[in-house]
């Protein structure tokens, strides 16, 4: 099964107004990345606002996704849904388009055990055949497993990786318990966190500022696991923290729509309840990325 690695953009999902989706936009977007060098491409994350579209429309964005990647790039796909069975057949029919793995986030909304958590993945691995990564992303679920409960689930057949969006303590401990266990991934969510889990042994991170600078968030790929150059990469990172820090002053996807906008792509604006970025924010935002490509 395919191991996922390297630098991995969560797409978001340009839009026209009224919540259309602007299928050329993503098409658009996709081109941007990959050109930049990016390792793979995430669609149906968070960030691509996957929890306010309908299991149709979910569908036909990861068909689009893999059509127009064309296999030029590993695909990976979020499926989770509230419920087990739901879960299964949006991944079976994520395998059936193509990807290259599938993104679950753990169970939420109705809490279950840690024994419940475990059976979810137990169950989706069962019944697809491509790698499933987890989705850990307590800030938004509002459930933390246990460094210990993912050591376990990632002892399943077919768990391949783990978009780990937590911080670094328990990033760290992750990365002890996980480190000999060569069929798994660890790939951070946090930007901060990239330099950090890349230099401790973690394999790559998947993240939203990835789709505005993907040629910059490839050379600190490379500088650090290439190169082994922590030196050089730490300085790019200095570059890169103030946008880090700014894609979160207001709402994302809002944020880093107003990025795309900012270097000539689509962008759009959110599906309500989430708002677009105000005036000021796209100021500031393009004033950044000036400055980033300015100074390089």
């Amino acid at each position: 099964m395919f191991k996922p690695y390297g630098v991995i953009p969560a797409l978001p999902t340009p839009m026209k107004e009224g919540g259309v989706i602007d299928y050329d936009g993503l098409a658009q977007l996709i081109e941007h990345v990959i050109k930049n060098g990016v390792h793979g491409v995430l669609v149906g994350g968070s960030t691509g606002e996957y929890s306010l579209m309908s299991l149709e429309e979910r569908q036909q964005v990861i068909q689009f996704v893999c059509d127009t990647v064309d296999a030029r790039v590993p695909v990976m796909a979020g499926t989770g849904c509230h419920s087990t069975e739901d879960t299964i057949k949006l991944t079976q029919f994520a395998e059936e388009a193509g990807v290259s793995s599938a993104l679950v986030i753990n169970p939420y909304y109705m809490a279950t055990s840690d024994e419940g958590i475990l059976n979810h993945y137990k169950a989706v691995t069962e019944n697809s055949k491509i790698g499933i990564v987890i989705y850990h992303y307590p800030d938004a679920t509002g459930i933390e497993l246990s460094p210990e409960l993912i050591h376990e689930i990632s002892q399943l057949d077919g768990i391949v990786g783990i978009k780990n969006t937590a911080d670094g303590v328990h990033t760290s401990k992750l990365l002890n318990l996980t480190k000999d266990n060569d069929r798994f991934s660890l790939l951070t969510g946090f930007e901060d966190l990239i330099l950090a889990t890349l230099a401790s042994g973690g394999v790559g991170a998947i993240g939203v500022v990835h789709n505005l600078v993907p040629d910059k968030i490839v050379k600190l790929y490379d500088l650090i696991v290439k190169e082994n150059n922590i030196k050089e990469a730490a300085e790019l990172n200095k570059e890169l923290i103030p946008l880090y820090n700014l894609i979160e002053e207001e709402v994302i996807p809002g944020t880093v729509k107003a990025g795309l906008e900012a270097i000539g792509l689509p962008g759009g604006p959110s599906r309500s309840p989430l708002v677009s970025a105000s005036p000021e924010f796209k100021e500031k935002i393009a004033s950044k990325l000036n400055e980033l490509y300015q100074n390089s």
